[in-house]
Parts: structure tokens; sequence; C-alpha cells
């Protein structure tokens, strides 16, 4: 418990007391946001504002990590390493993408071909070495059961064999990875939207991982409803550094932003909880505690399918949160609101984990 409130504790406190400092630097090297003229005509006043705001995500939840470990003296653990690993990855790709954006003072930074080889090559490695290196106990970080509030038993992706099993788990954890990404990527379009429904979503997962580790089968002997989920404590850390690191940056995220995040900072906040809910085994419950990123994405893909097959638009305008704005709701509004829709789901994703560990244990 002491590692998961200095983890927290120290991110918040990096991020909140540096991202000034990285504001002063990108609007130095004139490092400002491009807005599309096709947007709504609020974000106008938007252009210029500094972005690559997910550089100062990163470097806070890896040093909260790094120096929770020196604190607790205690080694980082190969899970943990992986979720890292897949964040920063994918932030150096959205960084790269966002570099490009503003050097060239554009909407399109990398082609999507090199920014689809990018997050594969990322993902395609957390997945695999994510099957390696299994603990004393034979647990890997991650498990070719596609998992809901743990393992499915019956939805083992290598029962066709084990190369093709391995396989379909990269497919599997690619999709995953670039649901995530583009999840959050859609929902940064409001001052505060992505980082706070992080922040909500990342706080669940200190919970369930927090609860997994305390009801570990290698340290409560098997007992029903017990966890097979390796480095569950170690999880809950990066959580807990991932929310504290968004809190510190929302204070200057929030309306009207200091600074954006990013594509930096939406693919690697995308891949971290990609990460988390693969190496808990949570994967589909992940989609119900993180269901404002769903229903954002779901609005993007409603609103093509109707426009190519109909000609017709389901929204005004796509991502949901501009349909709002278009309606004419304040951007502070909407932002809260859709925080609190946040709050439901999770607190929904949350209800049904503690059910099945209740019914675990009654059997």
């Amino acid at each position: 418990m002491i590692a998961i409130m200095v983890a927290g504790g120290v991110a918040l406190v990096l991020s909140i007391l540096g991202t000034p400092a990285y504001i002063r630097l990108l609007v130095h090297k004139g490092y400002g946001q491009f807005i599309r003229d096709d947007g709504p005509t609020s974000h106008a006043t938007k252009r210029g504002t500094p972005t690559m705001g997910g550089v100062a995500i990163i470097l806070a939840t890896l040093l909260a990590y790094a120096i929770t470990h020196l604190v607790t003296w205690s080694a980082p653990t190969i899970s943990g390493a992986l979720v890292l690993f897949l964040m920063a990855g994918l932030g150096l790709v959205g960084f790269l993408d966002d570099y490009l954006k503003i050097s060239h003072q554009r909407s399109l930074g990398l082609r999507p071909r090199a920014k689809l080889i990018g997050q594969f090559l990322v993902a395609t490695l957390f997945a695999v070495l994510a099957l390696l290196a299994p603990d004393a106990q034979g647990h890997t970080s991650a498990s070719t059961r596609i998992s809901f509030v743990r393992d499915i038993p019956w939805l083992d992706l290598a029962a066709a064999g084990t190369v093709l099993g391995v396989l379909l788990f990269a497919m599997w954890a690619n999709f995953l990875v670039a649901a995530w990404s583009n999840g959050v990527n859609l929902t940064d379009g409001l001052d505060g939207l992505a980082s706070g429904a992080t922040i909500i979503f990342t706080t669940t997962y200190v919970l369930i991982c927090f609860w997994q580790w305390r009801q570990s089968c290698d340290t409560v002997g098997g007992a029903p409803g017990c966890y097979t989920v390796r480095d569950p404590l170690d999880i809950a850390v990066i959580c807990a550094a991932v929310a504290g690191a968004c809190i510190g940056f929302l204070w200057w995220n929030t309306s009207p932003a200091k600074i954006f995040m990013g594509d930096t900072g939406s693919l690697a906040l995308g891949g971290a909880l990609a990460g988390i809910t693969i190496v808990s085994r949570t994967e589909l419950l992940g989609a119900i505690i993180g269901g404002l990123f769903v229903i954002i994405s779901l609005s993007v893909i409603i609103q093509v399918a109707s426009f190519k097959t109909t000609g017709k638009r389901v929204f005004r305008m796509a991502p949901l949160q501009h349909h709002f704005e278009l309606l004419g709701w304040n951007e502070v509004t909407i932002v809260v609101r859709f925080w609190i829709v946040a709050g439901i789901l999770a607190g929904l994703g949350l209800g049904l984990f503690y059910l099945d560990a209740l019914a675990q244990v009654v059997r």
C-alpha cells in the first residue's frame, strides 16, 4: 500500500511542478497546436497552445515508478516493465506524429501507414514478451486466454496450438492497443476530458489490482476466488503513477488549457490502459470501466458508417463531444458531464469485479 501511495504522490508532484517548465520550453520553441479549420469555431482560440504535453505525463510516470522502487527497495517486475514499455513506445510514435504536425504546420503528421507500423511493432513485441519468462509458479505476464473479470477457460487462443496461439494473441493484443489508443486519442478533443477520464480509469484499476494482490493464489494458498495474475501490486503502482501524473497534468490542461497532451499523450495513455487490462487479465471488463472511451469511439464508427451507406450523419459532428458543442453546450459542462458518465461506468465495472469475487467465495 505504501508503494502505491508513493508512486501516486511522486508522480503528482513531478507532473504539477514540471509541466510549467515544460510549457515554457515549448513556448520558447514555438511548438503550438495546429487546429483544423473544419472543427468547432470555438476551437480557433486554441491555435498555438503548446502541445506534446504527453511527454510530461510519461516522464512523471517513469520517474515515479523508479523512485518508488528505490524508496521501497524492491525490484521492478517484468509485468510492470512491459506496461511501461508499451506506454513509452506508443508515446514515441505519438511524439514523432506531433513533431511533424508542428514542424510542417498541418493537421497530418506521420503517414497513416508509418503510424500503424510503429504501433504494430511496439504492440507485437509487448505481446510476445508478455508470454515469456514465467515466474516460479509458472505465471506469465499475459495469458492466451481472453479475459473478463479473470481468464475465461474456454476462450483459449492457444487451443489450436502453441505457435498459432501466440500469433492469435499478438493479433488480439494489437487490436486492444489500437482500440485503446484510438479511444483516448478521439476523447482528447476538449480541455481536460481525456486526462480526467484516464484518472477515473486508473484509480479504479488501483483498487482492482490491489485486491488481486491481496487475494493472489500465491499468498492465500489457492483459496476460492484467488487470482493467478502475475505482479498485481506492481501494476497497481503503475496505475497510481499514471493517475498521479494525469492529475498534475490536468491542473494545466483543464479549461482554458495551457497545454495539450497531443498524440504523444493520447497514444501513450492508450497503450498504458491496454497493457493494464492485459496483464491484469481483465480485458473485456476494461471496456466497461473505460466505457466513455468506447462510446466516443463508437460515435465515430457510427458516423462514418452512416454517411458512407446513407449519405446522412447521425451526429452533427463526431467524436461525440463535438456533437454537444454544436448543440450549444459549454465546453466545461460537456467535460464534467462526460466525467460523470465515466465515473458511473467505472463504478459499474468495479461492481462486476467485486460481485465475481463474492460469487467465487460462495462457491
